[in-house]
């Protein structure tokens, strides 16, 4: 399809501004809506990268879609900018199993368009681990490790560093050898989530999703096709069961 130049060019800008920051405003975003080749154009470039335009009512963000992208964050650059020295590959399953509970406890049927909730405390998040853990755990040693195969999670290794873990407060004097407690290691996904513009901390120990995040849980995670049943597996249901407390 033939594009007028300043059409192309207009588009051009608006995906310099989304490499650049991730994000543009709203006039991005009337934009990407209101017009049928700037929307085409600006889909083609995000995709020419492996990403695609995720719009909200006021942002539009330029998301990864494969490990290919060039903007994919690399779990080595999660480990250095978020882990502590020595942090491993089961740190970082850890992390991606936290974030995939976080965000199945705002919804309370698989595949429900809208979240059911309004805000997490963190430590029902907490709860939330622990009682999907004690769900992996009815799984015997076999089971899991083809399951591990399944799904290309290394589930056995989630269980173990959960369960290393001091389940005690911040608060307290002493933590033996090199194990940290279960809530700081909730507040370094927390904060994760809060640089990638998924999640905000509204205080009192809460957080909320943002608009970015409900669509990508819409578009991605309530989907069969992306998701390949994981969230079947980890919540352990069928249809329209409900996983999360109501709100």
């Amino acid at each position: 399809m033939n594009y007028p130049e300043q059409k192309v060019i207009h588009a051009f800008r608006l995906y310099t501004i989304l490499a650049r920051d991730g994000a543009a405003g709203e006039d991005a975003v009337q934009n990407y809506r209101a017009d049928d080749a700037i929307r085409g154009l600006l889909d083609t470039f995000a995709g020419e990268v492996d990403c695609v335009v995720i719009s909200t009512s006021e942002q539009l963000f330029l998301v990864p879609e494969t490990k290919l992208s060039p903007f994919h964050v690399s779990n080595d650059w999660i480990k250095r900018n978020y882990m502590r020295a020595g942090s491993t590959n089961g740190d970082l399953y850890l992390l991606y199993f936290a974030t995939m509970i976080l965000f199945g406890s705002f919804y309370d049927t698989y595949q429900s368009q809208e979240p059911t909730r309004l805000f997490l405390r963190l430590d029902e998040w907490v709860r939330f681990i622990q009682e999907r853990m004690d769900q992996l755990k009815i799984h015997d040693e076999e089971e899991l490790k083809k399951l591990e195969q399944e799904f290309s999670y290394n589930w056995r290794l989630i269980i173990e560093k959960w369960d290393d873990m001091d389940d005690i407060k911040e608060t307290a004097k002493k933590q033996s050898g090199n194990t940290i407690s279960r809530m700081s290691f909730i507040n370094t996904v927390k904060r994760f989530l809060i640089d990638q513009n998924l999640v905000q901390d509204i205080g009192n120990e809460e957080i909320r999703l943002t608009e970015k995040a409900k669509t990508i849980v819409q578009r991605y995670f309530m989907e069969v096709e992306y998701n390949k049943g994981i969230f079947e597996f980890i919540y352990g249901f069928e249809g329209d069961e409900p996983h999360a407390d109501d709100q």
